[in-house]
């Protein structure tokens, strides 16, 4: 079984590679969770028009210039940033794309759209409220029975997450095989939301975001500490699909975790 579990993160590093694919059906009693929420669809591909990007600072923050165009939101305001490090993140996106703009590939621009218009006018209360509602719903507090390989490694690996997270925030949380998940106190969700309420509008649509494309609000808590990577908590989330590809593949490679180890 510790050979199957020790396969499996060897094997890791080849998924990070791996094109996306389709949707896994989960392994475990998982209740039916939302897709992620996204306030602006990503816009069909266009020709690059621009040539050079740079960076310039305003009296409303650092501004993305494409050649002699100020790069605009789609409901046509300046498209503004609070910080230079957020504009040259921003700015590498664009910088980046070649002939084609693939737009479904600048995740931080779309943020910042979403963050500038808040097309759907939602408050930092809002914002809050849905982060915090995937408690409910949290990846690594839904665990499996069987087979005994998953149920050991979704012990090892997510256990140690939630025990930093209780013990940093002074939350209740657990794990539960139930297809109803762990009961959340009221007291832990207190606790969550008080912290959020911390950080402002343009953090809080990141943590959101984060959350949402995570289905945790431990796993995202991990990164916002830096408890986690953002390579390690990607690859926490979606540990019950990665354990079915990677047993997939022993059935068409039997001796392929030999070779690994």
């Amino acid at each position: 079984m510790w050979r199957s579990c020790l396969c499996l993160r060897h094997g890791w590093r080849r998924l990070l590679n791996r094109p996306s694919g389709g949707p896994t059906a989960p392994v475990g009693k998982r209740a039916n969770i939302p897709f992620p929420f996204r306030a602006y669809a990503p816009p069909a591909e266009r020709k690059r028009f621009y040539q050079n990007v740079t960076i310039t600072q305003g009296e409303g923050g650092f501004e993305i210039n494409l050649d002699h165009r100020k790069l605009k939101t789609p409901q046509a305001k300046l498209f503004t940033v609070p910080s230079e490090a957020l504009a040259t993140a921003v700015a590498t996106e664009w910088d980046s794309q070649q002939d084609t703009i693939k737009f479904y590939t600048m995740h931080l621009t779309t943020l910042c759209n979403t963050s500038l218009d808040n097309p759907m006018q939602r408050n930092k209360d809002q914002l809050i409220r849905a982060a915090v509602k995937f408690l409910d719903t949290d990846t690594i507090c839904y665990r499996v029975e069987e087979p005994e390989t998953l149920v050991e490694l979704q012990k090892n690996e997510w256990d140690p997450i939630l025990e930093w997270a209780e013990k940093r925030y002074g939350l209740e949380i657990g794990s539960s095989t139930s297809i109803m998940g762990p009961s959340i106190p009221a007291r832990t969700r207190e606790v969550l939301v008080s912290h959020l309420a911390s950080y402002n509008m343009w953090a809080l649509q990141g943590i959101e975001f984060v959350v949402t494309q995570l289905k945790s609000v431990m796993l995202t808590l991990g990164l916002m500490d830096l408890r986690l990577t953002v390579e390690q908590a990607v690859l926490l989330s979606r540990l019950e699909e990665e354990y079915q590809v990677w047993t997939a593949t022993q059935w068409e490679q039997p001796g392929l975790c030999a070779r690994a180890l």
